[in-house]
């Protein structure tokens, strides 16, 4: 990590940055594009095995977050850190390290469709970190055996159904074993039942496998499910059920208006801001 002047730096933020502290810290961070402020000194911390779910209306600057999270996009002020790494002011190549640890799950999957569930899950296994072929085969049917699609190895994506799709992109993202997962928009167009099974992969991921994670949507059902469940294994059984105690206090909503945080606390917190503040009611209404 870059060594910077202490005398400038934010107190809190040494603290972020000490042993053991958070996954993905913003600090400060501004962002514009000409006249149009994007992000307005936004700050928060990701502590490892959590989940950050973004809300607000579109425009509101979420995964403009998971861009400048990825070095897509460079802020204007402020610093990125990931995995204690300041990505704000790196190359392009030394980006590529970072993000070697970042797995991101796009809108509608983005899987290419001339390749088989197996290649497209192994994809950056084979083409980019050059796997031994028996190591990243062997590592693609852990990964579609985690999330229940082993059988649908040698299919094709037209052989599958949106839900399906979706959960093949989760299994890609995750192929490489990175530490955190960015989802955008991961349940947009999908009946409930289907996004049901996209949810209660997230969560495996989180609680089975530490993952950290950042998840933006627009969609109340799974951000709240996500945010109340948690996942277990009772023998060869895989349980989901509410969270309770300091478990249910470990995912936290981040509602962003006009590039500024406007909210920031678990769900029964926000449940209870928006019967004060007319923004977040008419969202969760």
């Amino acid at each position: 990590m870059a060594v910077h002047d202490q005398t400038q730096r934010n107190p809190l933020l040494d603290e972020a940055l000490g042993h053991g502290g958070p996954i993905v810290v913003f600090d400060k961070v501004n962002l514009a594009f000409d006249e149009k402020v994007i992000l307005r000194e936004v700050s928060f911390t990701l502590q490892t095995g959590h989940t950050k779910i973004f809300l607000g209306a579109s425009g509101a600057g979420k995964s403009t977050i998971l861009r400048l999270m990825l070095g897509l996009l460079k802020p204007d002020a402020g610093e990125i850190f990931v995995n204690g790494e300041r990505v704000d002011n790196m190359s392009e190549d030394q980006l590529m390290a970072v993000r070697a640890d970042l797995g991101m799950v796009f809108q509608e999957g983005a899987l290419f469709d001339s390749l088989t569930v197996r290649e497209n899950v192994g994809y950056k296994l084979y083409e980019e970190l050059h796997w031994p072929l028996d190591e990243a085969d062997a590592r693609v049917e852990e990964t579609l055996g985690f999330i229940g699609l082993g059988e649908f190895i040698n299919r094709m994506p037209s052989e599958l159904s949106g839900g399906q799709r979706r959960r093949v992109a989760i299994a890609r993202a995750m192929a490489a074993k990175p530490r955190i997962l960015l989802y955008d928009e991961p349940t947009t167009g999908l009946d409930p039942i289907t996004a049901l099974t996209v949810d209660e992969e997230i969560i495996k991921l989180r609680d089975l496998e530490g993952v950290s994670s950042i998840l933006v949507t627009h969609q109340l059902r799974d951000a709240f499910f996500v945010a109340e469940h948690t996942a277990r294994r009772d023998g060869n059984e895989l349980v989901f059920e509410k969270a309770e105690g300091r478990k249910a206090d470990e995912a936290e909503f981040i509602m962003l208006k006009e590039g500024l945080i406007s909210f920031e606390g678990n769900a029964s917190e926000l449940r209870e801001a928006a019967a004060k503040d007319p923004y977040i009611q008419a969202f969760l209404s």
